[in-house]
């Protein structure tokens, strides 16, 4: 089989350019055929790639059908639906602007060729609060989404939707306008810090049942664009959608924003600071400690807590035997995470009911808080909500049972050896520990990257991630453009495909004679899926 990856000549249309960082001016299209032949590969322009051979297994294609097909087709002869992982690519994060338009539609209608006929399951595509219901509340506009849904439909994929209830300052994509002109009379909708920064790309899960928005609470807010969105794409609903994703906090997550957002994928020395200063969060507290019996807890959040960039264990509240372990501690500690899973119950059992009559899955996102992890008191962890006991994520596992929801966890990339020894760190560890509580409590897992692999090694770690009985049903590589398409890390992931599609490689799969050219030879009955 030969496969080829084609630049296209034309400048215009299939520009990738302003899709994330640094996207180049191209077409790409695959073009493949029966012959044995080496390939060629590119991007931009051809590059010639002679060790790039493709062997297909015997035994995953019929006599009666060629090896690969030009031709879209919802049939995938190595397709295995009961047993595999279901594989997605996400789309790029502005994929609809403000304006209602697809941005680089050729590049995007491009690249869903490509992905099919590579033969992955779908894509996803977030969908944002900020976009479709812009200019005021319960005014919806969804005609670039809807354009662009059809368009994926056409490609013969699927799609899992995320509904993005946050803000992006990275792809300049923020919340509404009528919810930050609100926020600016009434600032206490968002999350504050200790010094009463404001923290504006999503709100504060206080204000979740207060009557904010001209008489409705947040999850009135809520459920009417997942009402609205639920009407408007009902034709597609189990046909082309298949999932829908809910967002629960900053970057969708289920998370205070304790980190700022110059850390975004990224670890920065500090733990991050705790984000109940809103005068909402505040009145809780108080609430909660009168209740309890210790008013004068309720005036503030932990005096010794760290600032966002200050060492935590040292001579902080989570420093050995500081303040963490207190009964303060265990006071403030239980609560703040309380009010985590409160949210959470709250936004996943709103978006089941909204969802019970669709055949879609529902889902939501965690976050993998992995720094200062092999520390006895979990600052980082802790400062986003997660109190550090030893079953600190049970409770939000089973908010995920008791909703069906599945749950994602990212990072399934990462390795403990590629952290910085001064943080502590450990992404294998915390990974097994959220899995473990999934086993226990019989919630469904959705995997995704943190960040464009580039290397063998992350991609054989997503490998061993996905088998093994770890429970995973979909997994989404983050995220099409430039990067995803460059020249190292696409025949990276095409390689990753094969093995997840049964296809017998050569030693010489990944072409050139770099040191990575031998890893991605597979077993000969890895029995996984990507559509």
């Amino acid at each position: 089989m030969e496969m080829s990856l084609i630049s296209s000549s034309q400048a215009t249309g299939g520009d990738f350019s302003q899709m994330g960082n640094s996207y180049s001016n191209t077409n790409l299209m695959f073009i493949t055929s029966s012959a044995c032949t080496k390939s060629q590969m590119g991007f931009r322009q051809i590059i010639r790639c002679p060790n790039l051979h493709i062997k297909v297994a015997a035994r995953s294609l019929s006599h009666s059908q060629p090896a690969a097909s030009t031709t879209v087709s919802n049939d995938n002869p190595v397709s295995n639906p009961k047993n595999g992982v279901k594989l997605y690519v996400g789309l790029p994060m502005n994929s609809v602007s403000d304006c209602h338009a697809i941005n680089h539609s050729r590049a995007i209608s491009a690249g869903l060729r490509a992905l099919k006929l590579l033969g992955v399951e779908g894509v996803e595509l977030p969908i944002w609060w900020g976009v479709a219901e812009k200019e005021a509340m319960g005014k919806y506009q969804w005609s670039g989404y809807l354009t662009l849904v059809d368009m994926i439909q056409k490609a013969g994929l699927k799609l899992h939707v995320t509904l993005c209830f946050h803000g992006c300052k990275h792809e300049n994509i923020r919340l509404p306008k009528w919810v930050s002109e609100i926020g600016e009379s009434e600032p206490d909708i968002f999350f504050a810090d200790r010094s009463g920064k404001r923290y504006k790309d999503c709100l504060s899960f206080s204000v979740d049942d207060l009557p904010v928005f001209h008489g409705k609470t947040t999850m009135n807010v809520y459920q009417g664009f997942v009402e609205s969105f639920k009407t408007s794409f009902s034709s597609f609903m189990g046909s082309t959608i298949t999932g829908i994703t809910i967002g629960m906090g900053p970057d969708g997550e289920l998370r205070y924003p304790s980190q700022q957002a110059q850390y975004k994928n990224k670890i920065g020395l500090g733990a991050g600071e705790f984000q109940c200063y809103d005068q909402n969060m505040m009145n809780n507290l108080k609430k909660h400690s009168e209740n309890h019996g210790n008013p004068n807890w309720g005036l503030s959040g932990p005096h010794d807590a760290p600032s966002y960039n200050q060492h935590p264990i040292i001579n902080t509240f989570f420093k050995e035997e500081g303040s963490w372990e207190t009964p303060y501690g265990d006071f403030f500690l239980s609560w703040y995470s309380t009010q985590l899973v409160s949210h959470a119950d709250k936004i996943l059992s709103m978006a089941a009911s909204s969802f019970s009559d669709t055949p879609v899955i529902l889902s939501g996102k965690l976050p993998l808080i992995h720094s200062w992890y092999r520390t006895r008191s979990h600052p980082a962890e802790v400062a986003a909500g997660f109190c550090n006991t030893v079953n600190r994520y049970e409770e939000i596992i089973k908010v995920f049972h008791k909703n069906s929801c599945r749950m994602i966890l990212p990072g399934m990339d990462l390795l403990d050896e590629q952290q910085p020894n001064e943080l502590c760190s450990s992404p294998e560890m915390l990974l097994e520990e959220i899995r473990d509580g999934r086993r226990r409590n019989g919630v469904e897992v959705c995997g995704q990257n943190l960040e464009i692999a580039g290397s063998s090694q992350s991609f054989e770690q997503i490998r061993k991630n996905l088998v093994g009985g770890n429970g995973v049903e979909v997994f989404v590589y983050q995220r099409m453009g430039a990067q995803f398409f460059s020249p190292v890390n696409f025949p990276l992931f095409s390689a990753f495909v094969r093995r997840l599609k049964e296809l017998e490689l050569d030693s010489d799969d990944l072409g050139g004679n770099g040191r990575d050219s031998d890893v991605f030879v597979p077993g000969k009955n890895l029995k996984m899926q990507a559509a």
